[in-house]
């Protein structure tokens, strides 16, 4: 859990992903296509990718079928791919980008 506090804290956007995921890679291209430049973790990747796949796990709560993608923006839990695409659409997402430092219009 450590980790993943340190890691969502070092930049205005953290996913936590893992490459072979359809829903990761959807995301991400939200995030590129807005012009934010996200610190991607890629769990399969990663030595510690399931020791944080299980802490992520636990923050999101046992009702997540999957733990991935997971968003953090400003160091806050944001959540997975139905809460980043209902921000998006309720106009909810760029100004927690902005306010994050990640988005400047």
């Amino acid at each position: 859990m450590e980790t993943i506090e340190k890691l969502a804290a070092e930049n205005a956007v953290v996913i936590f992903s893992m490459s072979s995921c359809c829903m990761c890679h959807a995301v991400k291209r939200l995030f590129a296509g807005m012009g934010v430049s996200p610190a991607i973790h890629e769990l399969d990747e990663d030595p510690r990718g399931k020791d944080m796949e299980l802490a992520l796990t636990s923050l999101l709560g046992p009702s997540t079928a999957s733990p991935v993608p997971t968003v953090f923006i400003g160091g806050k839990l944001i959540g997975s791919m139905d809460t980043v695409m209902a921000l998006h659409i309720n106009g909810s997402l760029v100004p927690l980008l902005m306010e994050a430092g990640a988005l400047w219009l």
